[in-house]
């Protein structure tokens, strides 16, 4: 057995899809990998087989991993709902909620947790591989540190930090890291990864062995720039500032960024439509008069993000939208804003309180503390349909007898509005479905791919394997991870 942690020179270097690549490049060489991340903070989430939640970038590393998701894969999950304030879950359950400021105190207590499951999936697998969060480099944070340092010194872990060429700056940030921690967490570290290189990599030789001799640690690898990184859902809201123009000759959907936008990797299938483009809209922009649909996303605080929905314009835009016949899909969050009223007495949000919706669905939502986790199944739009519900509160109101969804349990999703052209549904993942996406795209007038969204997700994470294989020491990351040198 053994074990292995990637951590970052900063946010946003590529941990994850390394990650995801790695599990998959050992998985292909017959081991048993398993994913594991001590605590992250994001709103893209994933229902496990246990009944819980993860983080989405740990269900695709269990993907790359060929297992299913399971809450121990990340013990410590954060979701933010307000500029202060974060929903915690603690092996895929709510356990409350934190503020910024008590969050340190409050996560000393998690190690033990953090480290049970990672004790269960050791003993489960040849192999585990870690991820960080943000950067060993934030000594301001190292204190109560459960998700770099913290664990990979409880756990006695090899550590190999990744840099970031793409940005610039990362000789420095690599030996700036090794300057700026303690020579205790020092020594944890094995070596580095350089990520997402563009160009003849015998350019930047000099470089290379420039952090070598300035940071004493090995080389593991320069990783050239993943383009089948772009087929694979994005667990952090920076990609979609990215994703905001669109080309001409296509059918557009539109989907307004939210403060706390949620699970926007639902809308990821539409890429492989060459008929439509999906816009992202951020704010201070309008969403677009020739959009064919609009799409609500999910939110994790749904009456903030209605403010500023509203605040944006966007709710004129939508009212505009629906005049003129357009299509409206509203997913989870943003189906609860479709309806009359929002109500949260409990306090589930933030302070309790209620909402006037968008009323363009005769439906009225009541937040509660209980929250639904559970993989679906059914039919939609006359075709197999599957997802995972994920969200608190319940939806009622004369609408949903005319629902999204009928489900193989016998029960029921969602709701239509009379003129069929406003649908909201609590299905995450639903867009996934070729039937359903082609069924959706055929009331817009376009013809549908058919093409297998798990299958072409599945095929990135073996392009990403192979450019590994290829371009980084597998043999030696293996070495260190069962303990040698």
């Amino acid at each position: 057995m053994g074990a292995l942690m990637l951590q970052g020179t900063g946010s946003d270097v590529g941990k994850s899809v390394l990650v995801a690549g790695l599990c998959r490049a050992f998985a292909n060489r017959g081991l048993a990998v398993l994913p594991f991340k001590p605590q992250n903070m994001s709103n893209n989430a994933a229902v496990t087989s246990d009944g819980g939640e993860i983080g989405r970038a740990q269900a695709l590393q269990a993907l790359a991993c060929r297992v299913a998701p399971h809450s121990d894969m990340n013990p410590v999950l954060l979701k933010p709902q307000a500029d202060r304030t974060s929903q915690l879950i603690v092996h895929g359950r709510v356990r409350g909620t934190l503020g910024a400021a008590n969050f340190r105190e409050a996560r000393r207590p998690l190690l033990a947790e953090v480290m049970q499951s990672y004790e269960r999936l050791r003993g489960q697998c040849d192999l585990v591989i870690v991820e960080g969060a943000g950067s060993p480099a934030e000594i301001n944070l190292r204190a109560g540190d459960i998700a770099n340092m913290g664990f990979a010194r409880a756990a006695g872990l090899p550590v190999i930090l990744v840099g970031d060429i793409d940005r610039g700056g990362v000789i420095a940030s690599v030996v700036g890291t090794r300057t700026v921690i303690d020579a205790a967490d020092a020594a944890m570290i094995r070596g580095f990864l350089i990520n997402k290189f563009r160009g003849d990599l015998a350019l930047f030789a000099d470089g290379y062995r420039a952090i070598e001799d300035r940071s004493g640690w090995r080389g593991f690898g320069v990783v050239p720039w993943l383009a089948a990184a772009a087929r694979l859902p994005s667990e952090d809201a920076v990609i979609l500032e990215r994703r905001a123009d669109a080309r001409e000759g296509r059918k557009l959907i539109a989907c307004p960024i939210l403060p706390r936008i949620s699970n926007f990797d639902d809308l990821d299938p539409f890429k492989l439509e060459p008929g439509v483009e999906l816009v992202m809209v951020p704010p201070r922009r309008p969403i677009p008069a020739e959009a064919a649909i609009v799409v609500l996303p999910g939110s994790k605080a749904t009456i903030a993000d209605l403010a500023a929905l509203r605040t944006e314009g966007w709710d004129i835009d939508i009212m505009a939208h629906h005049r003129r016949g357009g299509l409206i899909v509203g997913l989870c969050g943003g189906y609860q804003m479709l309806g009359r009223r929002i109500a949260d007495p409990h306090a589930i949000e933030g302070p309790a309180s209620e909402a006037t919706g968008l009323g363009l669905l005769d439906v009225d939502t009541l937040l509660s503390p209980a929250k639904t986790l559970r993989p679906a199944r059914g039919t939609a739009l006359d075709t197999p349909v599957e997802g995972y519900e994920m969200h608190m509160g319940e939806t009622r109101g004369p609408d949903t007898a005319r629902p999204f969804a009928l489900l193989e349990d016998g029960g029921t999703d969602g709701a239509v509005d009379r003129s069929g052209t406003v649908i909201g549904s609590y299905l995450h993942g639903l867009f996934a479905s070729p039937g359903l996406r082609r069924a959706l795209l055929a009331r817009i007038g376009v013809e549908g791919s058919g093409r297998d969204y798990a299958a072409d997700v599945d095929d990135a994470l073996d392009a990403i394997a192979a450019e590994l294989a290829a371009h980084v020491d597998l043999d030696g990351l293996l070495r260190i991870a069962r303990g040698g040198a």
